[in-house]
C-alpha cells in the first residue's frame, strides 16, 4: 500500500497492446482457436502462457467477443503462474491436456540434494514466494529434452518435502519427462505421471504487507519505499533494465503507478501495489 504527499485523481493502468511480431501471432492464434471451438462445438486449449500473454489472450478473446463462461485460465494449482487458456463451449465435452510430473531425488544418505540451479539450469526468471516454497518457470535441465517452452507450466519446490520437485506440463511433454529425463544435475531422479487429483496442496504462500507514505505516485519513489532504498538506486535499477511493471520493462523511472500493479525487480523479488488510499 502506497500513500502519496501528492494529491491526484484515482486512475487505472490501461491495457498494453501488441508490441512485437510475436506478440501480434499470438493473438491471433488465440482468435483462431476461439472460432474453432465456437464453430465446431469442441474444446480448445492454447500452450502454457505467462501473465503477460494471458493479458494479451484475454484482450484477443474480448475482440472475438467470446463470452466469458466459455474459457478459464488453468495451470494446476490455485497459485499457478503459467496456465492454459481453456475454452470449453456449453455443451463440449472438455479433457484438458494439463498433467503433473513428480521428480524424485535418489541419493545416497547425507549426500547434497540438487538445488534450483540444478533442477533448472541457468535462471532465466524466477521468483521466490514467502518462506515455503519456491517457484521457478525456467527451463533449465528440462530443455535437454527440447521441450517447448509453451510445454512446461510452473515448477514448484515445496521446502517441507527436499528432493522433490512437481513439473506441471502437457500431458505429451509429461510422458516426454516420465520417459527421458533420469538426472537433475548430477542426481538420479524418479518420475511419477500425476493426474491434477493427485497433486497434493501446497501451502500457501506468506506474504508481507506494508504501508508507505511517498512524495509523488512514480514508479522510483514508490520502488524506493518497498525495497527501503534510495529514489537514485532506484532509478539505477530502472536504467538497467532490471525493473518490470506488470510484465513489462519499465522505460521510465518517472512512470505512473497504479493500484493492482505488479512489480518485478530482478534480484530482489516481485511486489504488489495492493492499494492507494
Amino acid at each position: 500500500m502506497a500513500r502519496s504527499i501528492d494529491p491526484a485523481p484515482r486512475a487505472v493502468r490501461g491495457f498494453v497492446p501488441a508490441r512485437t511480431d510475436e506478440e501480434r501471432f499470438l493473438m491471433r492464434h488465440v482468435e483462431d482457436l476461439a472460432r474453432a471451438a465456437e464453430g465446431r462445438g469442441i474444446a480448445r486449449y492454447s500452450g502454457f502462457l505467462s501473465d503477460r500473454e494471458q493479458d494479451l489472450a484475454r484482450a484477443a478473446l474480448n475482440r472475438a467477443d467470446v463470452p466469458e463462461s466459455d474459457h478459464h485460465f488453468e495451470g494446476g494449482w490455485p497459485g499457478a503462474e503459467r496456465k492454459l487458456l481453456c475454452l470449453e463451449p456449453e455443451g463440449c465435452y472438455p479433457a484438458s491436456p494439463l498433467c503433473c510430473v513428480k521428480l524424485t531425488c535418489r541419493t545416497l544418505s547425507g549426500a547434497a540434494l540438487p538445488g534450483h540451479k540444478d533442477y533448472l539450469g541457468s535462471l532465466m526468471g524466477a521468483s521466490l514466494v514467502g518462506s515455503e516454497m519456491c517457484i521457478r518457470d525456467s527451463l533449465g535441465s528440462l530443455m535437454g529434452l527440447e521441450l517447448r517452452r509453451e510445454a512446461l507450466g510452473d515448477i514448484v519446490l515445496l521446502a517441507d518435502t527436499p528432493g522433490t520437485a512437481y513439473v506441471f506440463a502437457l500431458e505429451t511433454a509429461g510422458e516426454l519427462i516420465c520417459r527421458e529425463l533420469l538426472q537433475v544435475g548430477r542426481t538420479e531422479v524418479t518420475t511419477t505421471l500425476l493426474s491434477l487429483d493427485e497433486v497434493p496442496e501446497f501451502p500457501q504462500a506468506e506474504r508481507k504487507t506494508q504501508t508507505a507514505t511517498v512524495s509523488s505516485l512514480r514508479l522510483d519513489a514508490v520502488l524506493a519505499a518497498m525495497l527501503h532504498c534510495s529514489r537514485g538506486q532506484a532509478c539505477e535499477w530502472i536504467a538497467a533494465g532490471r525493473v518490470e511493471i506488470n510484465h513489462l520493462p519499465a522505460e521510465s523511472a518517472h512512470a505512473p503507478v497504479y493500484e493492482g500493479d505488479v512489480f518485478t525487480v530482478r534480484g530482489k523479488g516481485r511486489f504488489g501495489l495492493t492499494a492507494l488510499p
